[in-house]
């Protein structure tokens, strides 16, 4: 396994290098330049704009730029903001904490209800049980997340006072985004189990556990969850990948300083530091989640081996 592990590792690097080259040429060849958007609606003088153009290093060629990005990322320096030269570990760092404690709870409520809903609806497949639960998961993949958060805000907080609205810092704070984000990827989660239930159920080795005379619950827990759980582990690793990296609207209704938003402003500012530095965290994350998700899958299926 150890041999696996260091195997994946080392292809992710190359992913990595891609990633940052894909997105550092798109990001030069969009029309725009940082200099006069750093400057915005001040008036500026050609000399003055090539000295800010000077002091950003944009005026030496790409090649260089992109080496330099890339020789500092071993001593963990990703470069400096464009606009506050604020260094980009150091933005990413502050915000970290925010998304991923909004990924996690978001995960478990996603998780909780998810798996709740499609293993009622499988269980009481053709009842108005499986009806209720795929009407909620419809609901959950029709209904816009901001939509969402709004109605969350407007009843629990603004009318029941329930909970703060917006911010980071304290579980009450956490609890309406976690509800809003979660609630949104449980439809999607939801469906899935139900199917990968109900093609287990059909499976030879369900129907030699009943004869057995095993417990329902029993047969569930030890055989069909078990079995299940494969195509159910690699959607909850992609999803928090996701949460993690990618919850912009849901950062920004509740005012949560997260490593989405951070990318979104980054892109609309130019600010290419940032840009790829973010791009290289999130490939990170989705690298290591992948690898997670590809162990848990020896215990989940001990036929499966890392040779």
């Amino acid at each position: 396994m150890l041999q696996f592990v260091v195997r994946r590792l080392l292809l992710a690097i190359p992913t990595m290098v891609a990633a940052s080259i894909l997105v550092f040429l798109m990001l030069h060849l969009v029309p725009g330049d940082p200099a006069i958007i750093f400057f915005g609606d001040q008036p500026v003088t050609p000399e003055r704009l090539e000295l800010v153009r000077h002091q950003m290093g944009l005026d030496r060629p790409l090649v260089i730029q992109y080496l330099d990005f890339v020789r500092g990322i071993p001593r963990g320096d990703l470069g400096r903001s464009i606009h506050n030269r604020t260094p980009v570990f150091e933005e990413l760092r502050t915000r970290v904490a925010s998304s991923a404690t909004l990924a996690l709870a978001a995960l478990i409520v996603a998780g909780a209800l998810g798996l709740s809903l499609g293993l009622l609806s499988a269980l009481g497949r053709g009842t108005w049980i499986d009806a209720g639960a795929m009407l909620v998961a419809l609901a959950g993949v029709s209904m816009p997340i901001f939509w969402l958060a709004a109605m969350l805000i407007f009843v629990f907080s603004l009318r029941l006072g329930w909970f703060p609205a917006t911010g980071f810092g304290g579980w009450n704070r956490l609890v309406l985004p976690a509800v809003a984000l979660g609630f949104v990827s449980a439809a999607t989660l939801a469906r899935l189990v139900r199917s990968s239930v109900l093609e287990v159920l059909l499976q030879p080795f369900v129907t030699t556990a009943r004869s057995k005379g095993l417990r329902e619950a029993v047969v569930i827990r030890r055989h069909v969850l078990k079995n299940a759980f494969i195509a159910i582990v690699t959607v909850l690793g992609l999803q928090f990948g996701t949460l993690l990296s990618g919850a912009v609207i849901t950062e920004t209704v509740f005012a949560r300083p997260g490593v989405g938003k951070l990318l979104v402003d980054a892109i609309s500012n130019k600010d290419f530091p940032i840009v790829q530095g973010a791009v290289l965290f999130i490939a990170l994350i989705y690298t290591v989640i992948n690898l997670v998700v590809d162990l848990s899958y020896a215990y989940l299926d001990p036929r499966i081996r890392f040779d």
